[in-house]
């Protein structure tokens, strides 16, 4: 069982390691999202620059990341500790994965699927899941910030688990994915927009908007200089005779 556990860790992480929106980007804009927008290897930024015909099987590869390798280690008897382990080595994966230097996405995503699929594979309700999406529609629906809502649904999540008295390898597992995705938003390398933004501003608006900078527009429309003189050579060509 030791060895199944173990193999199963190994195979979350490199599954979670498998970036789809950077290759969906790479394949059909030849773009590295990395240098675009957020920089974030996500669908959020994978929508800005491409389409959502693109988009929509990446959510749904991101989401079932975390609940195969959970559903694999439920068929081999795993209990639900070692399932919740497999599943955040799914999202260490998406987050640092090996195939792209450890510079991935957040993991919203794969821990939502965790979230969702483990307590329904338990014969338990997702109170995680319900927590996460009446703050989530709070934030987006009502407040207008996507970005804030997402955040703080995944903080909530390990509150509301605690609250109802789920299990405590479900509870103390959504707690290791907010940290998880916490860490991962602080240590992003600063961009160049964030020069003169201060230590203190930079982690509050990472924390709150996952981005440097105040100014949204100008951080999701980011482009590459390379990009930008590109498009000017391009409008050039297209003017001359």
């Amino acid at each position: 069982m030791v060895i199944k556990f173990v193999l199963l860790i190994v195979g979350a992480y490199l599954l979670g390691s498998v970036p789809a929106a950077y290759l969906a980007a790479k394949l059909a804009r030849g773009i590295d999202l990395r240098q675009y927008g957020s920089g974030n290897i996500g669908v959020g930024n994978l929508l800005k620059f491409t389409s959502k015909r693109l988009t929509t099987p990446v959510i749904i590869f991101d989401l079932g990341k975390g609940i195969v390798m959970v559903w694999a280690a439920h068929l081999v008897g795993l209990d639900m500790a070692q399932q919740m382990t497999v599943g955040v080595a799914a999202i260490i994966g998406h987050n640092w994965p090996v195939f792209l230097r450890f510079n991935g996405g957040r993991g919203v995503l794969t821990t939502l699927g965790i979230a969702l699929g483990l307590p329904i594979m338990n014969n338990l309700v997702p109170w995680g899941m319900v927590g996460f999406l009446t703050t989530a529609g709070v934030g987006i629906y009502i407040i207008h910030n996507a970005a804030l809502g997402i955040n703080t649904g995944v903080a909530v999540m390990p509150l509301v688990s605690w609250w109802v008295n789920e299990p405590l390898p479900i509870t103390l597992g959504l707690l290791a994915m907010f940290l998880i995705g916490v860490i991962r938003r602080l240590t992003v390398p600063r961009t160049t927009l964030a020069e003169s933004v201060s230590d203190g501003q930079l982690i509050l608006n990472r924390l709150l908007f996952d981005r440097d900078i105040g100014d949204r527009e100008a951080w999701v429309h980011r482009i590459p200089p390379k990009a930008t003189l590109t498009e000017q050579q391009e409008k050039q060509g297209e003017g001359q005779p």
